[in-house]
């Protein structure tokens, strides 16, 4: 995939306890690249994937992950998270980040990761919600950023305080 084909991106910067003793970022770190892609991937659509999971709106679960490792991260390296949900299925969805060192273009990391949503009392996997899916499409296709303003159960499960 070429990082035209992405949306999102996010820039944060390689730190010494991500790092093993030669400096060089070690592979446990990638899985916290991949958590503050998708973190700030859906800030940017309006809401908090950790407020609406609180409020009991919407959940998921990590069901596959593939790390690519191209080129070394090292100890701070500022680097760019390209994020974009790849793929919606009716209860999964894929969340594709590549990392590139700021002003590079060769590609350091590849990540693919299906998430699958998920119901924590009954620990079974449920749909993702027409309104998630909605925001989600409109972005990938045109970068619009619906307000969530317009889907009233998300936008009050994204205002909980827990």
């Amino acid at each position: 995939m070429s990082i035209d084909e992405y949306r999102f991106t996010y820039k944060s910067r390689v730190r010494w306890m991500e790092c093993d003793a030669q400096g060089i970022a070690f592979n446990g770190s990638y899985l916290g690249y991949l958590e503050i892609a998708q973190a700030e991937y859906f800030r940017n659509l309006g809401f908090s994937i950790y407020k609406i999971a609180a409020a009991g709106y919407f959940d998921s679960a990590v069901v596959n992950t593939n790390i690519s490792f191209e080129a070394p991260l090292k100890v701070d390296d500022v680097i760019e998270l390209y994020a974009k949900i790849s793929h919606i299925g009716t209860t999964s969805l894929q969340l594709d980040v590549e990392i590139y060192k700021e002003g590079h273009q060769k590609r350091c990391t590849l990540i693919e990761t299906t998430y699958v949503g998920l119901d924590t009392k009954t620990m079974s996997k449920i749909p993702i919600p027409d309104d998630i899916r909605l925001i989600i499409e409109t972005y990938e296709t045109t970068g619009q950023i619906l307000p969530t303003t317009n889907f009233p159960d998300l936008h009050n499960a994204n205002k909980s305080k827990n």
